[in-house]
């Protein structure tokens, strides 16, 4: 029981300081990030905790030096913050079910369709 506490408790101790430096950010880089972040709590990769919070701190990390050396928003994101955010997911790939489940979905309808494709045929 205490090791589930320690780390409901960690975990959040660890998302309100994340959430101060958040709150330190230029207003600008402070609105991406939180935009950034609302995405991927609803369409990012899964998995667990720490690889979230992973991925949260890197994210965070990005836009800190980037508005410590005066980065434009639209340098770091690019002219579409979807394709930032996948291409940024990527380095992820532990939480990756999404990816997982979308090859899944391909090769069930494939195999369905009768088609052979050359995908692995245990994916579903």
């Amino acid at each position: 029981m205490n090791k589930l506490i320690s780390k409901v408790v960690g975990e959040k101790r660890q998302w309100r300081e994340h959430k101060v430096r958040t709150r330190q950010l230029p207003e600008s880089y402070r609105t991406a990030v939180e935009a950034l972040e609302r995405y991927l709590m609803h369409v990012g990769p899964g998995g667990d905790g720490a690889h979230a919070a992973a991925m949260f701190e890197d994210l965070l990390d990005l836009f800190e030096q980037s508005a410590a050396n005066g980065t434009p928003i639209r340098e770091i994101v690019g002219e579409d913050p979807v394709e930032f955010l996948e291409a940024f997911v990527q380095n992820y790939p532990d939480g990756q079910w999404r990816t997982r489940e979308r090859n899944r979905l391909i090769s069930a309808i494939e195999r369905a369709a009768g088609e052979n494709t050359g995908r692995d045929q245990g994916a579903v």
